[in-house]
């Protein structure tokens, strides 16, 4: 991913954060987004999906830590949780920057994922996501 390209999407990540409602921004504050090109293999370390070990390239996002439904006096010491998304994942699920509405399609994506992940961290499994269409 280019200079350019990685400008072009934090753009629209901030966007995206500031399109949403307050209560989610609220919630937000309290769980860092981080964004990368693609997962690192630390971050992969933990991720058992058979499809996402082939292809790591094709995550979107990821939850760090615990969600505040499973966090208890036993984890104080460790790193908080964060949301990461990731550029080449989004912007290939999105159909690439080529397309008339690229700008639009990636959003969406960094809003789904950004919200996806943001369930996560709220306690929400991947069935919980996929009922609420955030799959």
């Amino acid at each position: 991913m280019s200079p350019v390209e990685r400008d072009r999407f934090d753009r629209l990540v901030e966007e995206v954060i500031r399109g949403l409602p307050a209560s989610v921004r609220r919630a937000l504050d309290e769980v860092p987004i981080v964004v990368l090109d693609k997962p690192t293999p630390d971050l992969l370390e933990g991720i058992e999906d058979p499809e996402v070990r082939q292809d790591p390239e094709s995550l979107c996002g990821l939850h760090t830590g615990h969600s505040i439904t499973d966090r208890s006096i036993e984890h104080s010491g460790e790193l908080p949780s964060h949301i990461h998304l990731f550029r080449i994942g989004i912007v290939s699920l999105a159909g690439g920057w080529n397309g008339p509405d690229a700008d639009a399609a990636v959003a969406e994506e960094i809003r789904v994922t950004i919200l996806h992940e943001l369930g996560h961290e709220m306690g929400l499994d991947e069935d919980d996501l996929y009922d609420l269409g955030y799959d």
